[in-house]
């Protein structure tokens, strides 16, 4: 059975079976969310003093111990939402003698292995950075130790890092049975368990991992999910481990803001580089969001937009942590007109009331397409730049969100248009056959080859 919390007057939509549950009060500062002394300022000197909605009805349900389902997308603050009550609930106990080892003076090793206590499971490696950033800016006044286990760099650190004692690990699935696989890790004390991102854990096809994971953590836990999404295979899975989860949900599920103008402009894949930079400069755009698929892409199209005069950068995993921020400083100060960015890298991003957001390459998973246009703003709009390989992607996307979105040409660059010097904007055609000469070949039956330039037989013969 599964409760449910709403934060609007929208009806729910996760389908779930349901019983009325008390809300909680909505509070006007984190002092009202029954916060520790020691979070609430870690709180206050990263510089926030109003709790976002999903903040406010979460954290007292995780605190209290319920298992919760948090449906909301990027940017409503719901990493906070599950770190602070975690925090709060594993010092609590540690402060009650439940923690085995304190924190050793500075330089020290661990006196004795701490088992782990929370396991946050993550679907990429910059989202397990963040989760770690955030764990540590929270919880830098509490006696507690977080890890942070990915793919991509080397094992044996993270394993010896495991061998002194941790309380939290936030790990990638992948990475994380590799763990368990050489006996680096023991999950068998785990308290609390996360899943964050597991719209994004069932697109990148972690769901089977995920499920290895699970028969490893004790029986007896607390359990928080948090999705922008809940197809029905995240609906099993909830249903397979969770105990009678409260589910918080802060806007309607898989519907953009009706506000936000979205149109579709069908174009050929090879020219959508030259459309975006047309219509940047021909509408005046200054400030861009561009979504495309892959991080090679990603860097591609800023390198080619920067040398046309158009100041661009990419942000995506493979970058250095410091050179996305420096991106994204510039672009929120101006510097950057355009930011592109594939949809993992977005995820963590603090940007939002954007005036125009651009899906270069329409999205895989149709979920996604709320993600990316929840970026514009109320006035703000959201482009699509369509091929005709697109369009079953706009259909998955279009049913998703129940209604059709406005196609749209833009002269000169819709299907079959060609871009010339002799004739810009008029459909393109074939171009005439020449002869060796230069000059236009002679229609001649089939089977037979076209005319041979003088000399042409001699050149082979040489």
């Amino acid at each position: 059975m599964f409760a449910s919390v709403r934060l609007a007057s929208q009806p729910l939509l996760l389908e779930f079976p349901e019983f009325r549950f008390q809300e909680t009060p909505i509070g006007t500062s984190f002092q009202d969310l029954g916060l520790s002394a020691e979070l609430l300022r870690a709180v206050s000197e990263r510089g926030y003093a109003v709790p976002t909605p999903i903040q406010v009805r979460a954290i007292p349900l995780a605190l209290s111990g319920r298992d919760l389902l948090g449906a909301a997308q990027t940017g409503t603050g719901k990493t906070t939402g599950f770190i602070l009550p975690m925090l709060h609930l594993l010092a609590a106990k540690a402060d009650a003698g439940a923690s085995p080892a304190p924190r050793p003076a500075a330089g020290a090793r661990f006196s004795a292995p701490r088992p782990i206590r929370a396991l946050v499971i993550v679907p990429t490696r910059e989202l397990a950075a963040q989760g770690h950033e955030s764990m540590r800016n929270y919880g830098r006044f509490l006696q507690l130790r977080c890890a942070v286990v990915f793919g991509g760099v080397g094992f044996n650190p993270q394993a010896a890092e495991l061998r002194r004692g941790v309380d939290i690990v936030v790990a990638t699935p992948g990475r994380l049975l590799d763990h368990v696989h050489q006996k680096t890790i023991d999950l068998g004390q785990v308290e609390i368990l996360v899943l964050d991102e597991a719209d994004r854990l069932l697109a990148m096809g972690f769901l089977p991992d995920v499920r290895r994971v699970l028969p490893l953590l004790p029986a007896k836990r607390q359990n928080l999910l948090f999705s922008a999404a809940f197809p029905d295979e995240i609906r099993q899975l909830a249903g397979s481990f969770m105990r009678d989860p409260v589910t918080v949900e802060v806007a309607r599920r898989n519907v953009p803001i009706e506000v936000i103008s979205q149109v579709v402009h069908p174009v050929e894949t090879a020219r959508k580089r030259e459309l975006l930079a047309h219509l940047i400069r021909a509408r005046d755009w200054g400030q861009v969001l561009v979504f495309i698929r892959t991080q090679r892409g990603a860097n591609r199209l800023a390198e080619q937009l920067e040398r046309e005069g158009i100041g661009a950068g990419a942000i995506h995993g493979n970058k250095a942590r410091n050179a996305r921020a420096r991106a994204l400083r510039r672009f929120k100060a101006g510097e950057l007109r355009v930011l592109v960015a594939n949809d993992t890298a977005a995820r963590g991003l603090d940007i939002d009331a954007l005036p125009h957001v651009v899906n270069y390459d329409l999205p895989n998973v149709p979920g996604d397409y709320v993600h990316r246009i929840g970026r514009a703003g109320a006035a703000g709009e959201a482009v699509s730049l369509m091929s005709a390989e697109d369009r079953p992607l706009l259909a998955a996307i279009e049913r998703l969100i129940g209604r059709k979105i406005g196609q749209r040409a833009v002269p000169g660059f819709g299907p079959g248009y060609r871009l010339s010097a002799g004739r810009r904007g008029q459909p393109s055609r074939p171009r005439p056959r020449l002869n060796g000469n230069g000059a236009r070949a002679r229609n001649r039956p089939p089977g037979r080859g076209a005319e041979r330039a003088p000399g042409a037989h001699r050149a082979k013969e040489n």
